[in-house]
C-alpha cells in the first residue's frame, strides 16, 4: 500500500502512474495481468488505460479493445458498481476474453472505481493465484481501497486537465481579442502621412528591428506600439511596456533589469525586471527621452548586448528583446545639448517613425470620431453618434491634445448627452479662443457637483435669441449674423441655457 500510494502521488499522468501500480501488484501481491479501464463519457465505453501484460507477445492490441455497459465482467462491473469475484474463472458465462490474457482456471477480480457522487468512471480487474475463500475475500478488499486510490488520481487528473484546457482556451480567446483589437482595421485614418504610417507599421512587424516613435503627447505612439507587436512574429510572446518617466533612476533600473535579494533595503526577495520578463517578447519604453545620462549609459549595452545583470547579481542574463521606444521630445536638439546619449540616440533611431499631430491631419476627424462614438456605444450599451453641426464645430479646432483629447472630449459628451446624438452644446474644449469675453461654466463642490450658469448679460443673451429667430435657429446663419465663427455661437448657447427651437 505504501509503494502504490507513493507511486500515485508522484505524478498527475494517471496511465503512467497506473502502470507501476499494475507492476508492483503483479511482482508482490500476486494479482497478475492487471488491468485499468476508464469511462468514455462521450462513447459510454470502458477504455484500456492501462494493463499489464507478463506476455511478450500480446494476442492483440489492448489500444484498440473496449467494454460497453453491461459487456462482459468488466461491463457488468460498470452497470452494476460493485465488485465481482469469480472463485473459477472458466466456469462464469460473463467472461468476455477479448485480451486472451487469463488462465481460466484461476480466480478473478474486477472493482469499481467511484468519483465523490458514488458514479462508476471505471473498473481495475486482476487475477489472483489458487486460494482460499477468505484470502479472497481479503484480495477483493484490498483491490478496492487500490481502485480508491486510483480513482482519485484520475479524478485530480481529469480537473488539472479540464482547468489546463479553460485556461488554454481562455489565453487564446483573449490573444485574439487583443490581436483583433490591434489589428490594422483599428488604425484608422485615410490622409496620405496615415497610410504611408501604416505602411511602415506593416513592414516593420516582419523584423525585430529597434523602433523609435517620435511624435506629440496624444498622437497614438502607444497604439502604434502595440499593433507593431500584436502584427509580429512575436505576437504571442509578452508585451511589456514601462513609462520611463514616472519612476527615479534607481527604482527605473530595478524595474528593468531587477534585483537580488538583500541589493538594497527593502528588496526581501530576488525579482525579475522588466527585460527579463519580455524575453522573447518585446520591451516599450515610453517617454524615453525623460530619462537621465547615467540611466542613458546603463540602458545602451542591453540595447547593444543584450544581456544586464540584475542589481546586486554578479551572473549575466541574455535576453531576446525586441525595443520599441516612445518620445515627444526633439531627441536632436537633446543631443546636441547633451541632454541625450549621442550613441543611444542612434542605437534607437533604427527605424524612426513621425506620427503627425491631429491638426495637421484633421481630415482624418470624421472618421477617428466615428470610430471614438462606435467604441462610446459598445460601452455604453446606446447609440452615440454626432450631429452635422457637431463635427463641423469640431473640425475648426486645433486640438493641442491631439487624438487622447478628442477622446476626452466626445466620452465627456456622451456621458452629458441624453438622448445619443451628441449636438454643439456638448462640445467644451479645453482651450477657448482669446477674443471670447465669456468664462466657463465653474463646478462648485457645495452645489453637489452640478454645474453653475455665471451670469450673462441679458443684452448679450437677447442679442443672441435675436439672430437665432432672425436666422430661422440655424446656428451657423446667426454667426454670420453676429460676425462669430459658429463655435462661438455653440458656446454662447450652451453657457447661456438657450433652448434651441426645432422647426
Amino acid at each position: 500500500m505504501y509503494k502504490i500510494s507513493s507511486e500515485l502521488s508522484t505524478s498527475l499522468n494517471y496511465t503512467e502512474s497506473s502502470n507501476n501500480v499494475l507492476k508492483i501488484l503483479h511482482n508482490e501481491c500476486q494479482l497478475k495481468c492487471g488491468m485499468l479501464t476508464i469511462l468514455d463519457d462521450e462513447r459510454d465505453i470502458l477504455l484500456i488505460k492501462s494493463i499489464h501484460n507478463p506476455s511478450p507477445n500480446p494476442v492483440m492490441d489492448e489500444k484498440q479493445v473496449y467494454y460497453k455497459v453491461g459487456e462482459g465482467i468488466v461491463g457488468d462491473v460498470l452497470k452494476h458498481g460493485s465488485t465481482i469475484v469469480i472463485r473459477q474463472l472458466g466456469n462464469d458465462a460473463r467472461f468476455a476474453d477479448k485480451l486472451a490474457l487469463y488462465d481460466y482456471e484461476k480466480p478473478y477480480i474486477c472493482v469499481p472505481l467511484k468519483d465523490g457522487a458514488n458514479k462508476v468512471i471505471g473498473a481495475l480487474s486482476a487475477q489472483p493465484p489458487q486460494c482460499r475463500d477468505d484470502s479472497l475475500a481479503a484480495l477483493s478488499k484490498f483491490l478496492e481501497m487500490i481502485g480508491n486510490l486510483i480513482a482519485k488520481n484520475v479524478q485530480l487528473a481529469h480537473k488539472v486537465e479540464t482547468k489546463e484546457r479553460q485556461l488554454v482556451d481562455e489565453r487564446d480567446g483573449l490573444r485574439r481579442k487583443v490581436r483583433n483589437n490591434y489589428s490594422f482595421k483599428n488604425l484608422v485614418g485615410h490622409t496620405k502621412t496615415m497610410r504611408q504610417i501604416f505602411e511602415q507599421i506593416r513592414l516593420v512587424s516582419r523584423w525585430d528591428s529597434t523602433v523609435l516613435l517620435r511624435g506629440e503627447s496624444g498622437t497614438g505612439k502607444e497604439l502604434v506600439a502595440n499593433a507593431i507587436h500584436y502584427n509580429s512574429p512575436r505576437a504571442n510572446n509578452p508585451f511589456i511596456k514601462l513609462n520611463c518617466a514616472a519612476l527615479p533612476d534607481n527604482l527605473l533600473e530595478s524595474e528593468l533589469f531587477g534585483h537580488e535579494k538583500g541589493a538594497f533595503t527593502g528588496a526581501v526577495k530576488q525579482r525579475k525586471g522588466r527585460f527579463e520578463m519580455a524575453h522573447n517578447g518585446t520591451i516599450f519604453l515610453d517617454e524615453i527621452g525623460e530619462t537621465s545620462a547615467a540611466f542613458q549609459a546603463k540602458l545602451l549595452r542591453v540595447l547593444q548586448e543584450k544581456e544586464f545583470e540584475r542589481i546586486g547579481g554578479t551572473s549575466t542574463i541574455s535576453v531576446n528583446v525586441r525595443i520599441i521606444a516612445a518620445t515627444n521630445r526633439n531627441l536632436e536638439e537633446e543631443v546636441s545639448q547633451g541632454n541625450f546619449r549621442e550613441d543611444l540616440y542612434y542605437r534607437l533611431n533604427v527605424m524612426p517613425m513621425y506620427l503627425p499631430p491631429l491638426r495637421d491631419r484633421i481630415e482624418d476627424l470624421p472618421e477617428l470620431a466615428e470610430h471614438i462614438t462606435k467604441k462610446l456605444s459598445m460601452a455604453q450599451q446606446r447609440q452615440v453618434s454626432l450631429s452635422d453641426n457637431t463635427l463641423r464645430l469640431m473640425m475648426g479646432y486645433t486640438w493641442p491634445g491631439n487624438v487622447r483629447e478628442l477622446e476626452n472630449t466626445l466620452e465627456r459628451a456622451s456621458v452629458l448627452c441624453e438622448s445619443g446624438i451628441i449636438g454643439p452644446e456638448l462640445i467644451s474644449f479645453s482651450q477657448l479662443e482669446s477674443q471670447m469675453p465669456l468664462q466657463p461654466a465653474k463646478v462648485h463642490a457645495a452645489n453637489n457637483n452640478h454645474f453653475s450658469e455665471p451670469e450673462p448679460s441679458m443684452d448679450e443673451r437677447e442679442m443672441v435669441i435675436d439672430a437665432l429667430e432672425r436666422s430661422g435657429w440655424v446656428k451657423a446663419k446667426a454667426a454670420r449674423l453676429l460676425n462669430m465663427t459658429p463655435r462661438q455661437i455653440a458656446y454662447r448657447i450652451q453657457i447661456m441655457n438657450i433652448e434651441m427651437k426645432q422647426l
